[in-house]
């Protein structure tokens, strides 16, 4: 899944943009506020992390200027600030969650999978479909073993598996994928539904092709 990630503190930005890449996350990464709401109105996102306090435009303006817009995507808001008062003004603003630092990378990526699962309108933590799940921590088993995948593998087969039996496009795909920093094209993703194809071959899943709406994630036995 794509996400836009906000923070003007450029250890904890890169610290956190390498773990969320690891996590099987796409990810653009500003330092400013004016930056992150540019790339909102432009960009499409499944998920906002945005640091409280930015230059150019605070978090809290991010949030306010992105439901103005009429936007729904999930915001989660990072901020030095705990006081209750303060959680209270960032939800009011808009955010969907709220996370003081320091914080462990294993809660903000729980933290984010719950705000994605809840934004599909999926309430358990473990998605089913024929023998492949995907567990809320962000790993999938296929016929109860461990699958790899690489992270572009892992983010596509994510968005495959979060709109299962519902096609995909292309496009949409590329737009959740990949970043703004990598230099590719979305034809690219042919190359990677490809490896999913061999990955998933023995299964009772697979991904299918409709021409004109792009691909969809479904079980063998149910399309025979």
């Amino acid at each position: 899944m794509r996400l836009l990630l906000a923070e003007d503190n450029r250890e904890l930005a890169h610290w956190l943009e390498k773990a969320l890449v690891q996590g099987g996350f796409a990810v653009d990464a500003v330092s400013d506020g004016r930056a992150a709401d540019h790339l909102l109105q432009s960009e499409k996102y499944a998920l906002a992390v945005l640091d409280i306090g930015m230059p150019g435009l605070d978090g809290l303006e991010v949030v306010q200027r992105l439901r103005r817009r009429g936007q729904t995507l999930p915001v989660l808001l990072l901020t030095a600030r705990s006081a209750v008062a303060d959680r209270v003004v960032g939800l009011n603003a808009g955010a969907d969650d709220y996370l003081p630092k320091p914080f462990e990378l294993e809660e903000l990526d729980a933290r984010l999978r719950a705000l994605l699962r809840r934004a599909e309108g999926q309430v358990q933590e473990m998605q089913q479909l024929g023998e492949l799940a995907f567990h809320d921590e962000g790993y999938f088993l296929l016929q109860g073993k461990n699958l790899a995948l690489t992270p572009r593998e892992h983010a596509l087969l994510t968005v495959l598996m979060y709109r299962r039996l519902r096609p995909v496009s292309r496009q949409q795909l590329f737009e959740q994928v990949f970043s703004l920093s990598d230099d590719v094209s979305p034809e690219s993703i042919e190359l990677y539904i490809h490896r999913l194809r061999k990955k998933l071959q023995d299964s009772n899943v697979r991904i299918t092709t409709l021409r004109g709406l792009g691909y969809v994630l479904e079980r063998r036995d149910e399309m025979a």
